[in-house]
């Protein structure tokens, strides 16, 4: 029987039952109810194929129940189409009142979350006595520092957020992938040993390059979707744009992922245009097939990263390092939301900084793109390191969209007192 038919049936069969069970009995935000019951399912298959076998390592059991390519899924199958659908309809006109908060949290934050995360995670590693080297940790800094867009725009969205700060979150989430990929190759150029051109050149080629290239293929294939009275045509164009979009960036070394949010955006903006002109375009059915599509991969990405979640069994020292990990990730967010705030300038909804800086660090949710870049890292490191860096990783992939997610609206509630308050 073909494996990739066999993974679909598995997969969509989790999706379902878990879906309706949390449907009909938990109610919990369908993201974080998928990732937290197919942990459990994980574990439940693990602890009940070690009992049956009788003989072999965690381990090799672990390595039969990971038959789902993570990183292939993610980094060359559906990213870019997650990425395009949650951009492809981001309000232009609220992006340039916002600009510079954005800017600032997508480029500046990022950077000094990288650095300040490698910072403690390389000095706590003194103390436990780890060999991790200084750009060793900055890389893995640059692998959990960039937030989520898909966990930013499916879960926090649900919590009824004031306009102005949904939309710096999401914009911040978004933008900072770019900026994620660009400090990972230039801190693995650096483990490795390897001119990496400089990180102005990597900004250049990663950022620009990509941003050219969405342009240019966005411009292209919007000449053909404005044009047709097809519905249909219309959704196959858009589907051309982000996929070739990301084939090419992928072919020149640029950042796939940046290209496809360009994709996502300048849709939004050419369809507004066409509004504005007097020239609307029926797109109903677009937005409908993406509405769905961004739910189905959605659903199908936080099944996986649940089953994967038994990874984490096989890295040294598991617990200790993954408390470090996850007490490292909150403090290097709020430290560099709070460098990055002080030139922000005033913020929208009436929030101070302090509470801007709270719901952020809370907020910022680790999810597919942190697991495809540990992946990535294999090979750059020994093993034992790689399996560190992957747990740790995992563990704040699984802290923040269970724990922080399941309580964000706790915190929400409260921060939102205080803004009321004038507090």
């Amino acid at each position: 029987m073909d494996t990739f038919l066999l993974n679909t049936v598995i997969l969509l069969a989790l999706v379902v039952v878990l879906g309706f069970f949390n449907e009909k009995v938990t109610k919990f935000t369908h993201e974080i109810a998928l990732m937290l019951f197919t942990v459990i399912v994980g574990g439940v298959l693990l602890v009940a194929s070690a009992v049956l076998r009788g003989t072999g390592t965690a381990s090799q059991v672990l390595e039969e129940l990971q038959f789902f390519n993570l990183e292939g899924f993610l980094m060359e199958g559906v990213l870019c189409f997650m990425l395009f659908a949650g951009s492809c309809h981001m309000r232009l006109l609220d992006f340039k009142k916002y600009a510079r908060a954005i800017s600032l949290l997508a480029v500046g934050a990022t950077f000094l979350g990288a650095v300040f995360y490698g910072l403690i995670f390389y000095g706590a590693g003194k103390l436990l006595g780890l060999s991790f080297t200084l750009p060793v940790c900055l890389m893995f800094g640059s692998i959990v520092a960039p937030t989520d867009p898909i966990a930013a725009t499916s879960i926090l969205k649900r919590f009824h957020l004031p306009d102005g700060i949904s939309f710096i979150i999401e914009g911040e989430s978004l933008l900072n992938d770019g900026m994620g990929v660009a400090l990972f190759i230039f801190f693995s150029g650096m483990v490795t040993a390897e001119e990496s051109g400089g990180f102005i050149a990597v900004m250049a080629k990663e950022i620009l390059g990509a941003m050219f290239v969405g342009i240019v293929v966005t411009f292209l294939c919007f000449a053909i979707f404005s044009r047709t009275k097809d519905e249909s045509r219309q959704i196959f164009t858009s589907l051309l744009a982000v996929s070739m979009s990301y084939v090419l960036c992928e072919c020149f070394g640029f950042s796939g992922a940046i290209a496809s949010v360009v994709c996502g955006v300048l849709f939004s903006a050419l369809r507004n245009y066409s509004e504005y002109k007097g020239r609307p375009l029926d797109l109903r059915q677009f937005d409908i097939f993406w509405g769905i599509l961004d739910t189905l991969l959605n659903s199908v990405l936080y099944v996986m990263l649940g089953i994967s979640f038994i990874r984490i069994l096989q890295m040294p020292h598991v617990l200790v390092l993954s408390l470090l990990a996850i007490a490292a990730n909150l403090v290097a967010r709020s430290g560099s939301l709070g460098a990055a705030s002080i030139f922000i300038g005033p913020l929208p909804d009436g929030y101070n900084k302090p509470q801007f800086i709270k719901l952020l660090t809370w907020g910022g949710l680790r999810g597919g793109l942190s697991v495809a870049l540990a992946m990535s890292a294999q090979g750059m490191v020994s093993d034992e390191i790689h399996l560190i860096i992957l747990g740790g990783t995992y563990a704040i992939v699984f802290f923040t969209t269970i724990v922080q997610g399941m309580t964000m609206h706790r915190v929400y509630e409260r921060i939102q007192s205080t803004v009321v308050k004038g507090e």
